[in-house]
C-alpha cells in the first residue's frame, strides 16, 4: 500500500474511515468497475490502488457514501463529505434522494419537543396567574379575552417578535417580525425561478432567484416553529422525492403557492390589532406543514448543492482522465477471478 502520490510524490494523508484502507482524505470509488484511486489534496491527480487492496475497500467506502449526511451529486459522479474530513468521490449512477427522511427527520422532532416544552410551560404559568387570580377574588371573566390572547400568543408566539435581521444590499438590515411572514409570500417567476415577497419593518420588497432562496432559508424555519411529525416529515420526503429534486420541487411550489399564500393585509391599512389572532392563517404560515417542511428541506439542500458543485465539476474531468488509464491498467494480465469480483460488486452496489 503506497502513502505518496505517484506523480508529484507528496503524501496522500489518511483516513479513518476505510479500515481496509486508510490511505489518503479523498477516495474516489466506482463499484461497478471495481476501480479504487486516492486523490492527492497536492496536485489533484487520481492514483490508482493496487487490484487486491481494492474490493473491501471499494465496499466500505460504498456504505459510508450511502450514510452520509452531506452529498450532491451530477449524472456521473456524488461527491460526500464525512464528519472525520474524508472526502469521497462515488462514481456510477446517482442515489435516489434519500437524505430527507432520516437527515431532518430527528431535527424537526427535537424542534418540535422544544416549542412543546416552551408553550407548556407558558400555558402552565398563565394558569397558575388565573387560578391565583381567582384565589384572590379577581373576576375571571372580566378579563377572559386578556387570557386568551396570551395563551394564543404564547402558543403561536408574539406577532411584534423580531423573528430574523436579514441584510440585503439594496435594503440593508431588515427586521422581520412574527406578523410579517402571514404577509409574505412566494410565487413564481416569468423564468420560473422562485420569487419571495417579503415584509418588514417599515417596508416590503420582491425578491427572485438566489436571493429569494438565500432570504427563505432564514424565514421560513421560523414559519416551521413547531417542527413536524414523523408523518409530516415523511410527507415531506415524499414530495421532493416525487417531484424529482430539491430543485424541481422549489420550482412546482412556487407555481403552486400563489393560491395559498395569500397575505395578511389588515396591517397595511392600520388595523393590525384588530383580529390579530387569525395572522398564522396567512401568508408563509398558510402552506401545509408538510409543504413547509419540503420547502425548508430543499432550500437547505439547494445551498448545500451549490456550495459543493462547483468542486463537482473538476472532479468529473480529472474522473474521466483517470478512468481512461484506470481502463488500460486493469485489462493488463487481469485473471479470471478479478472479473468475478467485478461482477459481484455490480450486483452488490445496485
Amino acid at each position: 500500500m503506497y502513502s505518496t502520490c505517484i506523480y508529484c510524490n507528496k503524501p496522500l494523508g489518511s483516513n479513518e474511515t476505510l479500515e481496509a484502507f486508510p490511505v489518503g482524505e479523498r477516495l474516489g470509488f466506482d463499484s461497478a468497475r471495481g476501480r479504487l484511486w486516492v486523490v492527492c489534496r497536492a496536485c489533484e491527480r487520481w492514483n490508482l490502488s493496487p487490484l487486491d487492496e481494492r474490493w473491501e475497500a471499494v465496499e466500505q467506502a460504498e456504505r459510508a457514501y450511502r450514510d452520509t449526511r452531506r452529498r450532491v451529486a451530477t449524472e456521473n459522479v456524488g461527491l460526500a463529505k464525512l464528519r472525520d474530513g474524508t472526502t469521497l468521490v462515488r462514481i456510477g449512477e446517482p442515489l435516489r434522494p434519500e437524505f430527507a427522511a432520516w437527515r431532518y427527520g430527528d431535527q424537526f422532532g427535537r424542534r418540535r419537543n422544544r416549542a412543546l416544552l416552551v408553550a407548556g410551560g407558558g400555558v402552565v404559568a398563565l394558569v397558575g396567574v388565573v387560578v391565583g387570580g381567582a384565589v384572590a377574588g379577581a373576576s375571571v371573566g372580566g378579563f377572559a379575552w386578556m387570557i386568551a390572547r396570551a395563551g394564543r400568543s404564547i402558543i403561536h408566539g408574539r406577532g411584534e417578535t423580531v423573528v430574523a435581521r436579514i441584510r440585503s444590499e439594496q435594503h440593508g438590515l431588515m427586521l422581520v417580525r412574527r406578523r410579517h411572514l402571514a404577509e409574505s409570500t412566494i410565487g413564481p417567476e416569468p423564468d420560473g425561478e422562485l420569487g419571495l415577497y417579503l415584509r418588514f419593518k417599515d417596508g416590503s420588497a420582491r425578491f427572485t432567484g438566489r436571493e429569494a432562496e438565500r432570504i427563505a432559508a432564514i424565514v421560513v424555519p421560523k414559519v416551521n416553529r413547531f417542527g413536524g411529525t414523523k408523518v409530516e416529515v415523511a410527507k415531506a420526503v415524499d414530495a421532493i422525492e416525487d417531484a424529482g429534486s430539491s430543485d424541481r420541487f422549489l420550482g412546482h411550489l412556487a407555481a403552486t403557492a400563489p393560491g395559498r399564500t395569500k397575505a395578511w393585509i389588515a396591517q397595511r391599512r392600520g388595523r393590525w390589532g384588530r383580529g390579530s389572532r387569525d395572522f398564522t392563517k396567512y401568508g408563509l404560515f398558510s402552506l401545509p406543514s408538510a409543504q413547509r417542511l419540503a420547502l425548508e428541506m430543499a432550500l437547505h439542500e439547494e445551498s448545500e448543492r451549490r456550495a459543493m458543485e462547483g468542486e463537482l465539476e473538476e472532479l468529473e474531468r480529472a474522473w474521466r482522465e483517470a478512468e481512461e488509464v484506470a481502463a488500460i491498467s486493469d485489462n493488463l494480465l487481469v485473471p479470471e477471478s478479478v472479473d468475478e469480483e467485478f461482477r459481484r460488486l455490480r450486483e452488490g452496489s445496485r
